[in-house]
């Protein structure tokens, strides 16, 4: 019976990445990373083809440690393997056994010159692939099998080159890694704002550049008694654009979302039930047009209850290290919990510029 009982809460932990509440186990970390992972149900075999399988995904995935580890050995190993291959050419033609390269016997054709062991045949291949110029050592015209080996070595040496570089630029170049001046409040506030309970959080721009077509989405993951995680869009505009995305962001955006009691925010502050609110930020830079994209995520103890961010006077760069975006000041709850009761394709959703409030976005 224990074993059963084991078992089912095993099953209900697989199923809904949010039940290990001693773990406070997240789907999406504060910086953006994904904590989420496939089913690994079939082991690690199972695991390594699907990697295979998304070989280019799973290299982008890759930390730098190990992609710089992966660029170094690829390379080792290719020289290692042509190393081996001209050394086996020279063995089994006989060019070991030649004592004087430059005066071979009558009628024995040298495959490649100097090549009379394996620190040789790995030079030799070092510097067919690097292309650095030959020396004493080079490959002999008259030996067809010479001239075979060096056009595959150069043709996979070009396909790896080519991957190691496609790949350095995709990395260097993804839409995450250009986002480390965005940053999101660590954590969100519910307040009262003209009239209306508010979530709130806020979002700061320290890039050097301006970023244009800012928009802002959320997804609300929940646990319900059933077990099963449910997913809650939560749409954003701002100020009087209404879907529109924000033409420009320089200054600290606050974000608000007014409550309703379907939301677990607001009723019950200290309830049991788990959930995860999951913020997404798409921009484009003005001057290159590269997308950028940034995610965070908030849970139940990362809500602040009757708090307000502070106003920010201030948007100058670089002159003021103590200046503090992020700051809250508390911020008494009187209203009821009530919200107005208009449609759902109709929600109420306002952004403050600099702590400042703006009018209401119907």
């Amino acid at each position: 019976m224990p074993t059963t009982m084991t078992n089912t809460t095993a099953d209900q932990k697989a199923s809904c990445p949010l039940m290990v509440k001693p773990l406070r186990r997240r789907l999406v970390s504060k910086d953006g990373r994904s904590q989420t992972r496939g089913n690994t149900r079939g082991g690690s075999r199972e695991t390594c083809f699907s990697a295979l399988r998304d070989l280019w995904g799973t290299w982008l995935a890759l930390r730098w440690r190990w992609v710089v580890l992966a660029f170094c050995g690829s390379f080792l190993l290719h020289w290692l393997l042509f190393a081996v291959l001209w050394y086996l050419l020279a063995r089994v033609n006989g060019d070991l056994d030649v004592l004087d390269h430059d005066s071979p016997p009558p009628g024995h054709v040298l495959c490649v010159k100097h090549v009379n062991g394996f620190t040789a045949a790995f030079s030799f291949a070092l510097e067919t692939q690097l292309t650095i110029g030959y020396g004493t050592m080079y490959p002999n015209a008259d030996c067809p099998t010479a001239i075979a080996l060096l056009a595959l070595q150069m043709l996979l040496g070009l396909m790896l080159e080519a991957f190691i570089t496609g790949a350095f630029v995709a990395k260097f170049s993804r839409p995450q890694k250009r986002c480390g001046g965005i940053l999101f409040s660590p954590q969100a506030v519910v307040c009262e704002q003209k009239g209306q309970r508010c979530l709130m959080f806020r979002v700061c721009n320290l890039q050097p550049q301006p970023l244009v077509d800012v928009s802002v989405s959320a997804v609300l993951y929940e646990e319900r008694d059933d077990h099963e995680l449910h997913q809650t869009a939560l749409e954003f505009s701002i100020d009087n654009l209404g879907s529109r995305s924000c033409p420009l962001f320089l200054s600290p955006l606050t974000f608000f979302h007014p409550l309703n009691p379907s939301t677990p925010f607001i009723n019950n502050p200290s309830s049991q039930t788990h959930f995860e609110l999951v913020v997404f930020l798409t921009a484009t830079q003005e001057s290159t047009g590269s997308g950028y994209h940034k995610r965070t995520s908030y849970l139940p103890d990362e809500i602040q209850y009757g708090y307000c961010f502070s106003k920010v006077t201030s948007v100058h760069q670089n002159k003021t290290p103590n200046m503090r975006y992020f700051d809250t000041v508390p911020c008494p709850l009187t209203l009821a919990n009530t919200h107005t009761t208009d449609t759902p394709d109709k929600e109420h959703v306002v952004v403050q510029l600099n702590g400042e409030g703006s009018d209401r976005v119907e």
